[in-house]
């Protein structure tokens, strides 16, 4: 079903699920190319692009948004056909397209989209919110990031095993989706891309901006996680081994003694066995043995 917003002389064309029907009246009646038409067609992720023809751009982009329970990132594609006097959005688009559209339906216009008179200053509309939502985003990664860095010291290392491998999961998941994609709007603003309205430079200077925050942001958060992943993992390691120290401390102190306790143990003749204080010099040299043993280590700096 394909809804309408017009704005001046601007249409936005919503086709939120595109049927065969749908897909054929673009074909016939925007002559679109049917490579393009295929493309919305797939449910499939296309790969992030721009494809330049004489009377309009066709926009294949990525956008990452969290689940249901605000753990794991996922990625919304937008899809957007871009001509002088329309816009048309397909497919089940991120929810900030959603947003805008149905905003320039309602009386009150929260966004302000029906204020549009061109069809780049309604792209730029578009690309400017899903740049905000982005930016939004990553903040709350920053804020994840800076409590793993809070919680390193924690005794509590399962949980913050966790929360390492969940962030730098979704910072992953952010730089497959922004790395193919910050060539593309470099596009806008080298003039790679004109458009169809004078004076946009600045737009597109300004949306470039916005992408470029965002894979710096994306760039030290992946650094800083990779980080504190080595810092966390050094002292997990450096509390097995002093674990590990205390037990063979441990182990070699006993060791002595349990031989003498197993030698006397035995039936057979041994020295000081018929003596009546026989256990407690037994009992003293191994108390003496131990504390040699100690003091030995202490000496050595082992303990």
């Amino acid at each position: 079903m394909i809804e309408t917003i017009t704005t001046g002389t601007v249409k936005w064309h919503h086709i939120l699920d595109p049927s065969d029907q749908d897909l054929q009246f673009l074909k016939d009646n925007f002559h679109f190319h049917p490579l393009d038409i295929e493309d919305c067609r797939s449910k499939t992720n296309q790969r992030p692009k721009i494809d330049i023809y004489d009377d309009y751009y066709f926009l294949i982009l990525h956008f990452p948004y969290f689940d249901r329970w605000n753990r794991f990132l996922k990625v919304k594609e937008v899809k957007i056909f871009w001509g002088k006097d329309y816009i048309i959005t397909i497919g089940k688009s991120h929810w900030v397209v959603k947003n805008l559209f149905n905003s320039g339906r309602e009386p009150d216009d929260t966004y302000q989209v029906r204020q549009v008179t061109t069809s780049d200053a309604l792209l730029y509309k578009i690309l400017e919110h899903l740049m905000l939502e982005s930016l939004s985003l990553l903040s709350k990664l920053g804020v994840e990031v800076e409590l793993i860095n809070r919680d390193l010291f924690n005794k509590k290392a399962e949980r913050t095993i966790e929360r390492i491998s969940l962030t730098r999961k979704n910072i992953i998941l952010v730089n497959t989706v922004f790395k193919p994609q910050l060539r593309l709007f470099h596009k806008f603003e080298s003039g790679d891309i004109a458009g169809f309205a004078e004076d946009m430079e600045d737009y597109w200077g300004n949306i470039l901006d916005y992408y470029q925050k965002m894979w710096d942001m994306t760039e030290d958060y992946q650094e800083i996680v990779e980080g504190l992943s080595k810092t966390f993992d050094s002292l997990q390691t450096n509390r097995t081994n002093e674990i590990m120290k205390v037990l063979t401390l441990i182990s070699s102190i006993l060791l002595p003694l349990t031989f003498i306790a197993s030698l006397y143990g035995m039936n057979v003749g041994l020295p000081f066995q018929d003596d009546p204080n026989s256990f407690w010099l037994l009992m003293f040299f191994m108390v003496l043995l131990a504390g040699s043993m100690i003091f030995l280590f202490k000496r050595k700096r082992w303990m």
